[in-house]
C-alpha cells in the first residue's frame, strides 16, 4: 500500500494557495461620463471601485478615482473624441508614478492595459488632446458680451430711452 499519499495530503489541505487573488468580477463594467451635452460610455475592468472619472482640460488628462483597490490589471477603452495623443504616446500615472502600459488602437478608440497595485487611489491618463469641458469660443463670446455691457454702463447718456 502507498503510504506516501498520507504524507503529502496534509500539505495540500493545510497550505493556503499563495497564488490566489482576491475574488473579483471579471465582467466589463461601464462608467457614463457626461461632458456638456455629450455622453461617453467608458468600459473598464479592474479589481477596484471606480469613485469618479473627470476630464481635466488644463493637463489634457482623464482622472480616475479608485477605492478598495487590489493588485490587478486595469483595462479601459477610451474614444479618441474624448482623449487622444499624437502617435499614441500617452502617459499613465498611478498615484503619481508613471507606469508601463499596453495600447491597442483603431480609428475611433484606444484600449489600455496597465497594472494597479493594492491601495491605489488615482489613475491619470495624459494625452495631447481632451474634449474641452467649456469651449474656447464660448469664453471669447462671454468676454465680448461683458466688455460691451461695461462700455454701455459707463456712458453718461442712455443709449436708448423708454
Amino acid at each position: 500500500m502507498n503510504y506516501w499519499i498520507f504524507l503529502i495530503l496534509p500539505f495540500f489541505i493545510f497550505t493556503p494557495p499563495i497564488f490566489a487573488q482576491t475574488p473579483s468580477d471579471e465582467s466589463t463594467l461601464e462608467y457614463v461620463l457626461e461632458i456638456d451635452e455629450h455622453t461617453y460610455s467608458i468600459s473598464y475592468i479592474v479589481n477596484a471601485d471606480i469613485i469618479a472619472m473627470e476630464i481635466d482640460p488644463e493637463s489634457r488628462s482623464l482622472l480616475i478615482g479608485l477605492d478598495n483597490t487590489f493588485d490587478s490589471q486595469f483595462f479601459i477603452g477610451l474614444e479618441h473624441e474624448l482623449i487622444n495623443a499624437q502617435n499614441n504616446e500617452f502617459i499613465i500615472l498611478v498615484d503619481g508614478e508613471e507606469v508601463d502600459y499596453q495600447i491597442t488602437s483603431d480609428s475611433g478608440s484606444s484600449a489600455f492595459e496597465f497594472f494597479v497595485p493594492i491601495g491605489s487611489e488615482e489613475v491619470e491618463i495624459i494625452g495631447t488632446y481632451v474634449i474641452p469641458e467649456f469651449p474656447v469660443g464660448a469664453i471669447f463670446g462671454f468676454a465680448v458680451l461683458i466688455s460691451t455691457i461695461m462700455v454701455f454702463a459707463k456712458m453718461k447718456t442712455p443709449f436708448f430711452k423708454l
